[in-house]
């Protein structure tokens, strides 16, 4: 794995833009301030897998007992 590129502060500033491209591209950079490292921006990963429309369709089956707590958690929460 190669080491990440930095940039100074003053450089993120004016290449700000540059910079979101290059991390948008999965590339991974370091921001620091005189010579050391302080921050790095990193590419966002997605974070829910979305479906296509309509992936519920038809019935929903709620079983019967769905509000009922078994007795250990009921218990645990002080609710018996």
């Amino acid at each position: 794995m190669e080491a990440a590129r930095q940039y100074n502060v003053h450089e993120a500033k004016t290449h700000l833009s540059r910079i979101f491209e290059q991390v948008a591209t999965g590339e991974e950079l370091v921001i620091g301030k005189a010579g050391e490292p302080v921050a790095e921006a990193v590419p966002l990963r997605s974070r829910v897998g979305r479906t296509g429309r309509g992936s519920l369709k038809g019935p929903v089956r709620i079983p019967d007992d769905f509000d009922e707590l078994p007795d250990d958690i009921a218990d645990a929460f002080g609710m018996r």
